[in-house]
């Protein structure tokens, strides 16, 4: 059951200075790849997968709060495609994809391309999830960075700055839940026990000089293979 509560999680958002061209680039957080939609269904999705109730509960509250960062975006979005007046701002509206579609937000990404489900990335067990949401959250991280760079006033940068720190929030709230089921740094989950080259790492990128080494492969849980071919340490 849900109840919708007709105000914003955060704040209301009133821009001064509508422009239709940047909230082009915030359809990217609507309907795009990194976009609330896709984490919200995402989350959604995963939580019938688990079994432990508190991840459940989890999973199915911050899915609840993507569809309200989604209403935010959608509220910006509004804000900067109506009430713009001014010659230039009526170009800018004739010049983006609103010209076509209509004020307000569309599920579409910043390019034009429809949303579509296979932005979704859940695959039934909760460490495979747990990690794609991890990153999930990285990408709209990043994205929400980019635009709050190219923000045109403090309205929306106060905004996009809310959604970005909830970003971290969740991340956050993934990381302490694989800790709980001991998978935060173990890379094994599942039945199938690997083989015998799971500790092997192959160095196939050389110029014939200096190889670079790191922890990934120089420490005592790989075994590094210099020389591939001669199949050499």
């Amino acid at each position: 059951m849900f109840f919708h509560k007709k105000e914003l999680i955060q704040k209301d958002v009133h821009i001064k200075q509508p422009n239709p061209r940047f909230a082009e680039l915030l359809l990217e957080q609507f309907g795009g790849a990194t976009g609330e939609l896709s984490a919200a269904l995402q989350y959604w999705v995963q939580s019938f997968h688990v079994e432990d109730a508190g991840i459940k509960d989890m999973l199915q509250d911050i899915a609840v709060e993507e569809f309200s960062h989604l209403e935010m975006i959608g509220k910006l979005i509004e804000e900067h495609t109506k009430n713009g007046g001014e010659k230039e701002q009526d170009e800018a509206y004739k010049s983006t994809l609103f010209a076509v579609r209509g004020k307000g937000p569309h599920f579409l990404d910043s390019q034009g391309q429809a949303w579509t489900a296979a932005y979704l990335n859940e695959g039934g067990h909760v460490v495979r999830d747990l990690r794609a949401n991890i990153a999930a959250e990285a990408g709209a991280r990043q994205t929400y960075e980019s635009l709050i760079q190219m923000a045109p006033d403090s309205a929306t940068k106060d905004t996009l700055v809310h959604l970005l720190t909830r970003e971290i929030s969740h991340t956050k709230m993934f990381m302490k839940a694989l800790e709980s089921v001991g998978k935060l740094t173990d890379p094994f989950f599942g039945d199938i026990e690997p083989d015998s080259t799971v500790d092997i790492y192959y160095n196939l990128s050389t110029n014939g000089k200096k190889d670079e080494r790191g922890p990934w492969n120089s420490d005592d849980n790989f075994r590094y293979i210099a020389d591939p071919v001669n199949k050499k340490a």
